[in-house]
């Protein structure tokens, strides 16, 4: 019997993905862990790994196919097991790139927040399968009513290590499918959760109908004086989480100027200490430095809105915008608290540039606790971002510009930067944005104060 390999969701906002290439063809054989592929998403290049071994017996969908739609068949893999269990033929086993051998259940993300603005799907709606995915016939036990219970193998292994019951666990997986995850938190003697939520409870899963769009030509524009661009899957994602973000978050600005000179000065000490070794630090990195420090000084800012509460974050993961062709992505220097500025520097250039190129790895750019948007090396005088949920806010940094300033009661020039701190107003009220950036203007006009 055939195991379909399906098209992993590589992402939690994926829907489909362009097959770039393949590394195997028909006959080949593949063990667990080999590279059997390489998909396009939305946001970065993946490779997909294999979970079971056999042999290639076709190759259904041609290297370059672009939209290929998630959980479509897109290879058959024979095996020597593909038969050993009657039920249906679907397994969200996977092997993450960079994670190790583990099963992709709903909602398995890096340790950190999603980037994904939407509610997590209720327990009736099946989850797409992830980096990896082979699909494998799910195996069952008997529950003590007589009826059965779905588990994969490897759960039912865990299950018998750990002397668990499997009837008394409540399933993650597609149609309740009892996986890894389920088995490996769960405890003997544990009781079985509600399958559904009490009533008159909304599903997680209820959705806002979509506003009715008109076409330009109904708005009074003629066909054929403007030329249509097909969205792009970054283009939709950035366009659906913005619309959801601005929309659903409480949001407000709070702006104010800061004196860049000696931050300038400090830059220019730096790049000359760092020139033997190549390095060289942005204004940008120094704000990413600042920013991260304020959040330590002030941490219920280094916050996000859950309905469970707030989480307070123990580093500040800072995401730092990069526009890209079709749209932006966010990738994160972790713990930047922690690290120096030349490290800063460093990161970041390499993530911009692999950004760029789509080879970031979903950990990279999904999550974090705060975003920086900096546009001004475009001139940009000051704007307001839209806060990247979950996060609790967002810092939008301006154009670096000699200003008149009064100093006692003597007018002098300095060179001015205006930033706008952007707030989630369920997490980050005014007090708490108004002290955030009290603590971060005196990181940027007195450098020296980062490392003390």
């Amino acid at each position: 019997m055939s195991i379909d390999i399906l098209m992993p969701a590589l992402s939690p906002t994926m829907e489909e993905g362009t097959l770039a290439k393949w590394h195997v063809k028909k006959g080949d054989t593949v063990k667990s862990g080999d590279v059997i592929a390489e998909i396009e998403t939305d946001k970065a290049t993946m490779e997909v790994e294999a979970v079971d071994e056999g042999v290639i017996e076709d190759i259904l969908v041609p290297e370059g196919t672009e939209n290929v739609k998630v959980n479509a068949p897109i290879a058959k893999l024979s095996g020597e097991d593909a038969g050993a269990s009657p039920a249906p033929k679907t397994s969200p086993e996977a092997k993450a790139s960079g994670e190790g051998d583990r099963e992709a259940v709903e909602g398995a993300l890096p340790p950190t927040q999603s980037t994904a603005p939407t509610p997590p799907p209720s327990p009736s709606v099946t989850p797409p399968p992830q980096a990896g995915e082979v699909s494998k016939p799910q195996a069952s036990a008997p529950k003590g009513d007589g009826q059965r219970v779905f588990a994969s193998p490897l759960a039912r292994r865990i299950a018998e290590q750990k002397g668990l019951d499997l009837s008394s666990l409540t399933g993650s997986g597609p149609h309740g499918r009892i996986v890894k995850a389920d088995v490996e938190n769960a405890q003997p003697g544990q009781a079985k959760a509600p399958a559904t939520a009490p009533a008159g409870q909304p599903s997680a899963a209820t959705t806002v109908a979509p506003r009715q769009v008109q076409s330009l030509e109904q708005q009074g524009i003629p066909a054929g004086s403007y030329d249509l661009i097909p969205l792009d899957g970054m283009r939709k994602t950035v366009a659906r989480r913005m619309t959801e973000s601005f929309r659903d978050v409480p949001h407000f600005p709070l702006t104010i100027d800061i004196e860049l000179d000696a931050l300038l000065a400090a830059r220019a000490k730096i790049n000359a200490m760092l020139e033997k070794s190549g390095g060289k630090v942005s204004v940008n990195d120094m704000v990413i430095k600042a920013a991260a420090v304020a959040l330590m000084q002030v941490k219920e800012a280094n916050a996000s809105y859950t309905p469970d509460g707030i989480a307070m974050h123990h580093h500040a993961d800072i995401a730092m915008a990069v526009a890209v062709p079709g749209g932006l992505i966010t990738p994160i220097i972790r713990a930047a608290e922690t690290k120096g500025l030349a490290q800063i520097a460093a990161e970041a250039k390499d993530l911009a540039e692999r950004a760029r190129t789509k080879k970031l790895k979903p950990e990279e750019f999904q999550g974090g606790t705060f975003s920086i948007s900096n546009l001004g090396m475009f001139s940009i005088k000051s704007f307001a971002s839209i806060i990247n949920e979950p996060q609790g806010a967002i810092l939008s940094v301006g154009a670096g510009e000699k200003r008149p300033v009064v100093r006692g009661d003597q007018l002098a020039v300095a060179t001015v930067m205006t930033v706008t701190l952007t707030c989630d107003h369920r997490v980050v009220d005014g007090a708490i944005g108004a002290r955030w950036l009290a603590a971060f203007k005196p990181l940027i006009e007195d450098p020296i104060t980062m490392i003390v």
